[in-house]
């Protein structure tokens, strides 16, 4: 194999290698491979995932050559391409890979055909073999027994090499090794065309298995070819010229025409538009931005022209990360998942010692006709193969994983979705989570004056814009914005003072006006009884108010009110979960009046001026009462209760924190994220359940039958075959989840989950 530049080194100075591996696309290859290169002295940080067939490591190769690391994988029947830090293809393996130690050979590229790729002709020459055995059956059973004798070697042949490879690599009771001694043996026993048959089915099923292996990637490849390939940098001379969107570095500006994708994440530096950000948040409403404002790559441009200054690398942007993650996410792996893998490690050698003891002690024991007890053994060794078993965990996490990346629902592995599936408590932090983060324009009051002259409302606003034009204060930008969202035409303002504590002045239209706090209006004895009663009242229920005055007794001329209002879906978010089962409730360090204020709409319980020991405090609490605790935050503040949570859901579009801190996020932002969340985890563990029904209680009805002489080999090896494609299409129905408001019989709370 050809080798890219050298890897990067980690801060233990070993490089970190990066291998696209083809054919590993199921659990138990996941695992063979995982134990297959651990055992290799040097290596470390083994990380590898069936949903992006990647393995990523740390190697010492003083110790262990790549080379020599690289070979034990070939000969478990993968083929490798290594991939480069930003994940391109560094080297490109062969076009074929032979079936591997697992028996499965999903090695063709998700862009060939079945038939293209090494099962497939395996299938294909199988089949045809088989059909002509079958048809010389008819006239020449003779010559037919060798046409199934050469059907089932040829079938065997490469499962019997990687049955031996596993056992070399430690390995001895692989999967592989269980179909080979079935079909052996039942050449051995006069049984040809049943083994061939055998071999013909498994080799269906792990193609079947591969092709919808495939199926669960296409969403994580399409969400990688959202990027664009080129992009349009704006030269120093503001000339623009096109280059590849993977040289793209921090600090360039670029181009975005109508209807192009954004090449990189960045700053609008000039232009305003929509932009549909569905593909990376799952937000189906096209977003206005303008200069100044955030972009992500893979964004749709539908509007005007925009220059966007890039803030982040190709290997760096906001898809790249997400990619990464989800292929990351896998080794948080679930706890079924772990019980059942540690299950089947002691399972398969078992299942080798009751077949070898059905075969071999009825006819000792009792004198039993020993080519009966033979050919049950055999069927026992097929009907214990645990492929379905142990695929049943991680089909229905990586399904779901990947439907929720496509609607803005981002969980980080197994662990995270089967835990938020039995949360009880869901605890939200206030400003920026059930509330938009910044404060908007309320309520805005003109106040009665002596001679008449009052402002109305739009006068009000367009004034106080005026002045606090020049302020970078949140509630100063707050009434500027709403005097631009509706239209106004703000005056010029001169001579513009903020004084610290109290407020800001400038002269506008020949008058001197002050926007200040109450408390300083009424000091100043510009602010009546009328109007300190009225203010009051507004900040009772929660609102910030400020007066817009002139300097002079009962010169108030209004009040304008102010609050970080709820977002519009958090009614709906809260009532969605409490139908969902779950106890919502309000964690917030802001004053008991304002959290009253934005939580009695809501119908939601509330803890109010709460320190983050508090609120961790709390949520210990509400664990010791029975049930889990999702702690819904911003992914920057409360970092003690969102560590303390059975899951952390960070809340954003896409940034740093939201993607990395917790062990969810919801990119769209949107609050109703939470029980989308919710009722896809306990979707998926429904599923799960269903998926392991079905594999055991395939193989309990089949051993039964074997054991009274009903089932023979071809049916057998259908236990496997059969239980697998049941799983993996159950699995599949997940990626078709598009969430509710109404929760499913798979979503209700559901006691006693193991």
């Amino acid at each position: 194999m050809s080798h890219s530049a050298s890897p990067p080194l980690p801060a233990d100075g070993l490089p970190e290698l990066r291998y696209h591996v083809d054919g590993m696309d199921c659990a138990s290859c996941v695992g063979k491979v995982e134990r297959a290169v651990t055992r290799l002295p040097g290596a470390r940080e083994v990380r590898s995932s069936f949903g992006t067939q990647t393995l990523s490591l740390q190697l010492d190769e003083t110790q262990t050559p790549r080379g020599v690391l690289e070979g034990h994988l070939r000969a478990l029947g993968y083929t490798l391409r290594e991939l480069n830090e930003v994940g391109a293809v560094g080297a490109e393996a062969s076009e074929d890979a032979e079936p591997h130690a697992h028996g499965h050979d999903h090695s063709q590229t998700d862009d060939r055909p079945w038939y293209a790729g090494a099962q497939g002709r395996l299938v294909l020459l199988t089949g045809a073999l088989l059909a002509v055995a079958w048809g010389l059956s008819w006239a020449f059973p003779a010559v037919a027994v060798w046409g199934y004798v050469a059907a089932t070697l040829v079938g065997v042949w490469p499962l019997a090499r990687r049955a031996l490879a596993s056992a070399r690599l430690g390995e001895p009771f692989s999967i592989n090794t269980l179909v080979t001694l079935a079909a052996l043996g039942a050449l051995l026993i006069g049984e040809a065309a049943e083994g061939a048959v055998v071999v013909f089915f498994f080799a269906v099923g792990e193609l079947l298995e591969g092709v919808a292996a495939g199926h669960t990637r296409a969403g994580i490849r399409a969400l990688g070819a959202l990027t664009p390939r080129t992009a349009l940098l704006v030269g120093a001379g503001g000339g623009v010229r096109e280059v590849g969107a993977d040289t793209l570095r921090p600090g360039q500006l670029v181009q975005v025409r109508p209807g192009a994708r954004v090449p990189a994440d960045g700053v609008i530096e000039t232009g305003t538009s929509a932009l549909d950000d569905s593909p990376v948040t799952g937000e189906s409403m096209p977003v206005s931005r303008g200069p100044g404002e955030a972009v992500y790559a893979g964004s749709v441009n539908g509007g005007g022209v925009l220059e966007v200054r890039v803030t982040r690398g190709a290997k760096d942007n906001t898809i790249a990360r997400i990619i990464r993650l989800v292929e990351e996410a896998e080794g948080s792996r679930a706890p079924t998942a772990r019980l059942i893998d540690r299950f089947s490690r002691v399972y398969t050698p078992g299942v080798v010692a009751v077949s070898a003891a059905v075969a071999v002690l009825p006819p000792l024991l009792t004198g039993a006709e020993w080519s009966a007890w033979l050919y049950r053994g055999l069927a026992l060794l097929l009907i214990g193969c645990p492929c379905a078993l142990v695929l049943s965990v991680p089909a229905a996490i990586t399904s779901a994983v990947a439907a929720g990346t496509r609607r803005g629902l981002l969980v980080k592995g197994g662990a995270a979705l089967e835990t938020l599936a039995r949360v009880r408590t869901v605890a939200f932090d206030k400003t920026g989570t059930l509330t938009v983060g910044a404060p908007g324009v309320t309520a805005v009051r003109p106040l009665a004056r002596r001679d008449g002259a009052g402002l109305n409302e739009t006068d009000v606003l367009r004034l106080a814009a005026a002045v606090e034009a020049g302020s970078d204060h949140p509630l100063a930008r707050a009434v500027v914005r709403r005097a631009e969202e509706l239209g106004l035409s703000i005056p010029a303002a001169r001579d513009g003072k903020a004084q610290a504590g109290r407020g800001v002045s400038a002269a506008v239209e020949g008058r001197t006006l002050h926007v200040v706090s109450p408390r300083f209006a009424v000091g100043e004895g510009w602010l009546t009884h009328g109007g300190q009663v009225e203010a009051q009242a507004l900040e009772r229920v929660g609102h910030t108010v400020v007066v817009l005055a002139e300097p002079r007794p009962d010169g108030a001329l209004a009040l304008v009110a102010l609050r970080d209002e709820a977002r519009a879906d958090a009614g709906e978010a809260v009532a969605r979960l409490r139908a969902l089962g779950l106890r919502p409730v309000m964690l917030t360090g802001d004053n008991a009046r304002t959290a009253h204020a934005v939580a009695a709409p809501l119908g939601l319980e509330v803890r109010a001026e709460l320190l983050p020991e508090d609120k961790l405090r709390l949520v210990r609490e509400f664990q010791a009462g029975g049930g889990g605790v999702a702690m819904i935050g911003d992914g920057i503040n409360d970092a003690p209760a969102l560590a303390a949570a059975d899951v952390g859901v960070a809340m954003g579009g896409g940034t740093d924190v939201a993607l990395e801190t917790a062990d969810a996020a919801l990119l769209h932002g949107r609050v109703t994220g939470v029980a989308d969340l919710v009722a896809l985890s306990r979707a998926a563990l429904g599923n799960i359940r269903q998926n392991i029904a079905f594999a055991l209680g395939l193989k309990a009805i089949f051993l039964v039958t074997t054991l009274l002489g009903v089932t023979n080999l071809w049916m057998a090896i259908l236990a496997d075959t059969g239980a697998t494609a049941l799983v993996t299409a159950n699995a599949l129905r997940l990626l078709r989840w598009r969430g509710s408001g109404q929760p499913s019989a798979l979503s209700r709370p559901q006691d006693g989950m193991w």
